[in-house]
């Protein structure tokens, strides 16, 4: 791995980018569960501070090591460019906590190679028995998503979901454009004012397998005044390519 030849023209090259921060309690079963769906991914280490690392080494996973914690969009950018430099065609974000079914992936290939350039993994598109998220979580969602179709006029239904995969125009831009923080909603808003396609497919999610949230408390308020004004900032700032 990587694997640069392909046995049959026609299928798609997938890389599945997995950013980590402290995931050490199921990055290995993470890692295996895309392993036995036959994917090529790629580990992004993003200066964990606990034993992810070594259990990557240590297991013999593919494992891009970042020297320094950049953050999830600065990981996630890093997967972007492993991606667009081994020529894959299609790459799928999967969060390293386990809370992303990895055989979802396919209905999300599925969206790319039927024209989408960007494809989202919705817990709300659809109703299921998967995992819904918080109520204040959900109430969060709920207004990303309508402040995303005041600027843009395209519904999302579950803007900060991680769950998502990219074709190549997509891979291009993020490769040099991508928000540091929280990088989700804003950067659905930067493919769709930049004139990307993004659909959604319905999938189900599991309650994080392990690790702690980023977003609680007092920083979940920080979250909502920060996307908000990135999301504005953005459509305003791309308001002609539109």
């Amino acid at each position: 791995m990587p694997s640069i030849e392909t046995t049959n023209a026609a299928e798609p090259r997938v890389l599945v980018i997995i950013p980590a921060y402290n995931e050490s309690e199921c990055i290995l079963a993470t890692a295996h569960k895309i392993e036995a769906c036959g994917y090529d991914y790629i580990v992004v280490n993003d200066g964990s501070k606990d034993d992810t690392l070594s259990i990557c080494r240590a297991n013999d996973l593919n494992v891009l090591d970042l020297p320094q914690n950049l953050g999830i969009g600065g990981a996630v950018q890093a997967g972007h460019k492993y991606a667009q430099r081994y020529g894959y065609d299609i790459d799928i974000q999967v969060d390293g906590d386990g809370q992303h079914d990895p055989s979802y992936i396919p209905k999300l290939v599925e969206q790319i190679s039927n024209g989408a350039d960007l494809a989202v993994g919705s817990r709300f598109l659809e109703k299921t028995d998967g995992f819904q998220s918080t109520f204040m979580r959900r109430v969060g969602i709920t207004w990303l998503s309508w402040w995303i179709k005041l600027f843009t006029g395209e519904t999302v239904t579950d803007p900060t979901s991680g769950f998502r995969a990219c074709g190549r125009r997509a891979i291009d831009l993020f490769c040099k454009n991508y928000p540091d923080d929280y990088p989700e909603p804003e950067s659905l808003a930067l493919a769709m004012k930049t004139g990307l396609s993004v659909r959604e497919t319905s999938v189900k999610m599991l309650e994080r397998q392990g690790g702690q949230s980023s977003i609680g408390g007092f920083s979940s308020v920080y979250y909502m005044i920060k996307v908000s004004l990135a999301i504005w900032i953005v459509c305003w700032t791309h308001g002609k390519e539109a």
